[in-house]
This record gives C-alpha cells, sequence and structure tokens, in this order.
C-alpha cells in the first residue's frame, strides 16, 4: 500500500526530531572554522572590502615592554642616520678633564667657534634614537670589570672620550703607564672597581713598525700580537679599532713567507694593496680572541665580549700643512658626501669579518662564552669635516698673526665632540647584551 505524503512525514518525524539536533551541533565547529579563517566583509556599491565584521575570537597576550624593546634594539642600525642640532651642548669640559691628550684639547687650544660641540647623531630608523650618556649606569653596569681599547691613536682617541664622559661621575685613578708616548695605559674607578686600559697595537697583529733607517712596517698576519692578546684572561670587554697605519708603506708575510706590499717602488715584492690585508688583520685578531675565549670561558663567570669601532675618515684638504686642511665648521648633509673608494672598502672589510665571526662564534660552541659585535661609525665619522683639532693641535697657534702654512690635524677628534657619540652607541650594545 502507497503512503501519502502527509503520512510519509508522519512515519519519519520522530527520527528527524533525534538527528536535527545532533547535525546542527556538528555544523557548529565548521561555522566557527570558518568564521575565524575567512572573516564575514561587507562589500560597499565599488565593490572594495569594508571593515570585517568578525575578525577573530581568540585574543594572545602582548608582548612584555622588555620583549619589545629587546626586538626593537636587535633591529637598530645605528651608521645610517644623520646629524641634527642638540642645544644641550657637551657632556663633559674639556677644560677640566686631565686624561685628554693634549692634541685634542681643542677648547683649550683656542678654538673659537663652538657649534661643533651642539650636535647629535640621529639614526634613521624613529625607534632607534640615541639616549644621552647615563655615566652612572654605565658604571653600574660594569662593576669589578676590565675593559680594553686596542688598537692605534683612534683606539687611544676613543678611550680617552669614555674616561671624560665617566669622570663627570667618578674620577679615576691612572694605576699603570708604560711605552713612548705613554701607549700602554691603565686607569681604574675605585667606586666601581672598573678598570680601562689602552693597548698600542696600530695592526692589530704582530707588526714591526718603520724606522728611520727602515721606512717601511712589516706585518705578520697569521700572528696576533700577543702585547695585547696575552691579557685576554683580565679582560672582559675588549674594543678593537684600527685603520689608517694600513695606509703606509708596508710589507707582508704570512706562514713565513712574504705575500706582497703596499707602496713599495723599488722594492722586489708584488703590490697587492691594503683592502685584504686590512680584512686578514681583523680576521686574525676575532679568530685569536674567539679559540682562546671558548676553550678558557669557562673559568670565568660572564661573558668575553669583543667590539669592533669601524673605520673613522679622515677630512684633509690638500695638503696637511696648509691653512684649510679641513676649515670647515658644520658637519656635511647626507648629499653632500657619500661613502665610497676607500672609506667604503676599509668599512666593508670589516663588516664582513664580523659577520663571519659571529658564525664562528657558533662553530666554536662558544655562544654562551663570547659575544661580538661592530659599531658602525664610518658613515657618522665622514659627515664630520669639522670635528677635528685642524690647527688647533697645538695651543693659540695664530697668537703671532695667521700663517699661510701650520700644521693641521684632521684625522683625530677634538674632545668634547662627535667621538663621543662612539662611546653612547658602545654603551647602547652593552645594555643589549646585558639586558
Amino acid at each position: 500500500m502507497k503512503l501519502n505524503t502527509k503520512q510519509q512525514q508522519q512515519q519519519w518525524s520522530p527520527y528527524l526530531k533525534k538527528i536535527l539536533p545532533w547535525a546542527m551541533f556538528s555544523l557548529l565547529p565548521l561555522a566557527l572554522f570558518r568564521i575565524y579563517f575567512y572573516p564575514l566583509t561587507n562589500i560597499d556599491d565599488d565593490h572594495h572590502p569594508i571593515k570585517p565584521i568578525i575578525t577573530t575570537i581568540a585574543t594572545f597576550p602582548s608582548p612584555s615592554p622588555k620583549e619589545k624593546e629587546r626586538v626593537v634594539i636587535d633591529e637598530c642600525e645605528y651608521g645610517n642616520g644623520k646629524w641634527v642640532p642638540d642645544k644641550r651642548g657637551p657632556l663633559y669640559n674639556g677644560t677640566s678633564c686631565g686624561t685628554i691628550k693634549d692634541g685634542q684639547n681643542c677648547m683649550s687650544h683656542g678654538r673659537p667657534d663652538t657649534d661643533y660641540l651642539y650636535w647629535r647623531w640621529k639614526p634613521n630608523q624613529d625607534q632607534c634614537q640615541i639616549p644621552r650618556f647615563d655615566s652612572l649606569h654605565f658604571l653600574s653596569l660594569h662593576i669589578n670589570k676590565h675593559l680594553a681599547f686596542v688598537g692605534d691613536s683612534m683606539a687611544r682617541n676613543q678611550m680617552e672620550s669614555l674616561l671624560c664622559m665617566l669622570s663627570s661621575y667618578s674620577t679615576p685613578n691612572l694605576i699603570y703607564s708604560n711605552g713612548d708616548d705613554n701607549k700602554f695605559r691603565r686607569w681604574n674607578f675605585p667606586s666601581h672597581n672598573f678598570t680601562i686600559s689602552i693597548y698600542w697595537s696600530p695592526f692589530l697583529v704582530k707588526g714591526i713598525e718603520k724606522t728611520e733607517s727602515r721606512n717601511y712596517n712589516r706585518l705578520f698576519l697569521e700572528s696576533v700580537d700577543e702585547k695585547w692578546a696575552s691579557d685576554l684572561d683580565q679582560i672582559d670587554t675588549i674594543i678593537l679599532s684600527v685603520g689608517h697605519w694600513f695606509l703606509h708603506r708596508a710589507v707582508y708575510s704570512y706562514d713565513g713567507s712574504v705575500l706582497g706590499c703596499h707602496s713599495c717602488e723599488g722594492m722586489n715584492f708584488t703590490e697587492i694593496g691594503f683592502y685584504d690585508v686590512f680584512g686578514k688583520a681583523i680576521k686574525t685578531s676575532i679568530d685569536a680572541i674567539i679559540e682562546r675565549q671558548s676553550k678558557t670561558r669557562s673559568y670565568r663567570s660572564g661573558f668575553f665580549d669583543v667590539i669592533v669601532t669601524t673605520f673613522s675618515p679622515h677630512h684633509f684638504e690638500g695638503e696637511w700643512d696648509k691653512l684649510g686642511a679641513c676649515s670647515k665648521t658644520m658637519p656635511f648633509e647626507e648629499w653632500e658626501k657619500k661613502l665610497e673608494g676607500m672609506d667604503f672598502e676599509m668599512r666593508e672589510s670589516e663588516m664582513k669579518e664580523i659577520r663571519v665571526g659571529k658564525m664562528k662564534i657558533e662553530e666554536f660552541g662558544g655562544s654562551g662564552k663570547v659575544r661580538l659585535e661592530g659599531v658602525d661609525v664610518t658613515k657618522m665619522a665622514l659627515l664630520r669635516p669639522d670635528g677635528h683639532p685642524g690647527p688647533y693641535l697645538y695651543p693659540n697657534p695664530f697668537k703671532d698673526g695667521v700663517k699661510e702654512r701650520v700644521q693641521n690635524d684632521c684625522v683625530h677628534w677634538c674632545m668634547p665632540g662627535p667621538i663621543d657619540t662612539w662611546n653612547e652607541i658602545l654603551f647602547e650594545v652593552i645594555k643589549r647584551w646585558q639586558e
């Protein structure tokens, strides 16, 4: 007997009442899945999506302030930026800081203009501005520590800048001095038992400096200079800073064989330039530190920190004894001076070895023992032709009238002056590591 439609509905009705709720419950997760991954949107008359009706069905905790700060610092490229006016002025008084080498004490030597003191470096990244240097904070992070600058006169220049910045809070005691022109010195801040040293090593590797009877330097690129490397077990942080001595006439050796030379007319050696040699010297130094500290650091607490200050260009315009050798009194704008040629190549040689060194730290298993970073100052130094002593290398050079010829220093930096920024960035690197 065939059932009519009404009879069929009555027959299936009990089953539908049982199945329908389960069907609804099974469809709910699918609907939520669709909404979560493909939010519903309204479409306006021009077929443009409007703000989603439902954007998410889950919430997640925001990063902590510490986590946010750490991410920002890791992404900072302090070497890219520009100089901007700063009414606050210098961090210390050049006439009262007793550790400045006489040739860089521009204020006491009678430099008449002061505009060079009122600039600060502004990185291109807005979230990476450099705070005003805090002497007490720096010292508090270096209790019972030893920080050493190693290199040429630029390392000394930066070291004396840091001493003056810290002296505004605590007076250091000179506890060691040795070598011609006091090339090896050491100070201690008794308030925090913090020690700062300077090691003269213009090549970082083993070298023999030129003399009156031999007008070229000798470099042995496979061997680190033990004058500083032998003291690594007494140091906690080392800042390497060299460059200008590699521009001088030199003969280069490696593993007992002469590789070639730079500017060696009249000598029976192959001219090979100095860019690769400069990079090799940085490499040998970093390798020696990583290898020695990765093996021995377990006997001491904390990390061994290595920082490379990149090449700082000079600003000679013509002859070194001409009145206008570096007479500018304002920074360059970015468009006025590009980082190129020798300055670019020297910086690239260093940055390459820093990158390679970081990989080697991991290979040696030293990620918990050694840290390596660069303080990239090349561009900011290039833009400051006004920051050198110039003729004020000596006191009051024009007291007897303006002279056509007078010795200029267009390599080193007035103190106070632009070089103080090198140490402000150094401090930012150290703070990042401490955090």
